[in-house]
């Protein structure tokens, strides 16, 4: 047995882990994170250590991580290349002497698409930084479980097909995720150059886990009395989960489709940020107007005398539930969470909670907040085909011709900061400029929570604040 020093202490070669249904629980994987969490504080932000007093150490954690990978990898026999592959990357950023670390050869093994299986899991090992989380390219140590249900798989297999859409359960994991991060994606891991890539992660656990606490909490605030199958989404974690993977799963390939002038997210440029506000809200009212087809095409076949499947049961009733859960996490949690620096997915949870108050489906009256619902499925819907006729128009428009229009649907539903440039017009040397002069003519805070949204952020802020690192066990 050979031994191995890390934290200042000399420490067995572990045994071999053979079942992933309990690897979180192994001395092998407590060596791995432990040495993952002590090699950070010697990292700075490029991933890189150049303190050379610290190499001792460092080489000693990583060959602690290395131990710990290889112990594991017989539990993750459908990541064998993946894991071969990063205990040689990790070596060879050893002995090269720990410059910025590259893992494009690990993760271009790393194929989690291809294991799209209800219970799977992966070992996960990147210095990579972490969205909502860290900015820094940090090593990071996950154990991750795949959720994905039959009707989930049918339902990808049919109209809804998204090859790179993978969706994960947190199952433990080093500080970087002991944040908001809720997604794992390749773009964030430390390598030499940018490849195609085929796969992107989310932790519906914790949007679930989220989810479930805000609306709790906010449901409570606002004295809103919520139909039965959304109050059974806040009693059960995995309906809840289900439910995510569902409205992901379709949000996620928008994001690809339709009349587009640009994917904001896979072209690089700088913009006004309230056209990702738009390009969040397209892809969610999309994943909105899915599920209501969805659910009237099942039920259309069900008043026609046919029986469902029990997948096509499970389709119809977690098409219902996205609805609530779109309407709901896009008002109360995002509405609220994050700063007022161009924020723009809380802009999109306003401009949904105002397009259906000025709509006459959502009420705040007498201090309580209700929804008209029969109604509201179709005033969600003309939302999204607000924003579908822009994209559709700016195919034919300038680039600053189409975001002043785009400015103009928001402001049409949202009141804009009494100070706006934008608002009172743009002067003609603006006008006449580069876009750079309409990006930075555009506030912080170009569209200031309303009333009703300063008051319960007072009041929700702790709980917000209390989902940071949240576990799907949590609640």
């Amino acid at each position: 047995m050979s031994l191995i020093t890390t934290s200042n202490a000399l420490i067995g070669e572990p045994e071999v882990v053979e079942d992933a249904a309990t690897a979180e629980q192994s001395p092998a994987w407590q060596l791995l994170k432990n040495a993952a969490i002590a090699l950070r504080p010697l990292q700075i932000k490029d991933g890189s250590i150049p303190n050379a007093a610290d190499r001792e150490a460092a080489h000693a954690h990583v060959a602690a991580i290395i131990a710990g990978i290889r112990a594991l990898s017989p539990a993750f026999p459908h990541d064998a290349d993946y894991l071969g592959a990063a205990v040689k990357d990790f070596q060879r950023w050893a002995d090269e002497g720990f410059g910025e670390p590259d893992f494009l050869d690990s993760l271009m093994a790393f194929q989690p698409q291809q294991h799209r299986v209800d219970g799977i899991r992966h070992l996960v090992v990147f210095p990579m930084y972490t969205q909502n989380g860290s900015s820094e390219r940090l090593v990071e140590a996950l154990i991750v479980q795949a959720i994905w249900p039959e009707f989930i798989a049918d339902l990808e297999a049919g109209d809804y097909g998204n090859k790179l859409f993978v969706s994960l359960r947190l199952i433990d994991f080093t500080p970087g995720y002991d944040t908001n991060s809720a997604v794992l994606f390749p773009e964030t891991v430390a390598m030499r150059e940018i490849p195609s890539f085929t796969w992107g992660a989310i932790f519906q656990d914790r949007e679930a886990a989220r989810y479930r606490r805000v609306v709790r909490a906010a449901s409570e605030i606002t004295n809103l009395e919520l139909p039965e199958r959304a109050a059974a989404m806040l009693a059960d974690q995995e309906l809840t989960e289900k439910t995510f993977v569902m409205w992901d799963i379709i949000h996620d390939r928008t994001h690809m489709r339709g009349d587009l002038p640009f994917d904001p997210f896979m072209i690089k440029q700088r913009m006004p940020f309230f056209l990702y506000s738009l390009e969040e809200m397209r892809c969610d009212m999309t994943a909105f107007r899915e599920s209501v087809k969805i659910e009237r095409a099942f039920d259309a076949r069900v008043a026609a005398g046919e029986q469902l499947t029990a997948s096509e049961q499970e389709m119809h009733d977690y098409a219902h539930l996205v609805q609530y859960a779109v309407i709901f996490d896009r008002i109360f949690r995002f509405a609220i969470t994050g700063t007022r620096t161009r924020n723009y997915d809380a802009v999109g949870g306003q401009l949904l909670f105002a397009w259906l108050h000025q709509r006459g489906v959502l009420h705040w009256t007498d201090t309580a907040l209700a929804f008209d619902w029969e109604n509201v499925p179709d005033a969600v819907v003309a939302l999204g085909d607000a924003i579908d006729d822009l994209y559709w128009h700016s195919i034919d428009r300038p680039k600053v011709a189409h975001w002043l229009a785009a400015y103009e649907l928001v402001r049409g539903t949202l009141t804009p900061h009494p100070a706006s440039q934008w608002a009172r017009g743009l002067s003609d040397e603006i006008l006449a400029g580069a876009p750079k002069g309409y990006t930075d003519a555009v506030l912080d805070d170009e569209f200031p929570l309303s009333m009703f949204f300063e008051t319960l952020d007072k009041k929700m802020r702790p709980v917000i604040e209390s989902t940071v690192g949240i576990r799907g066990t949590d609640d």
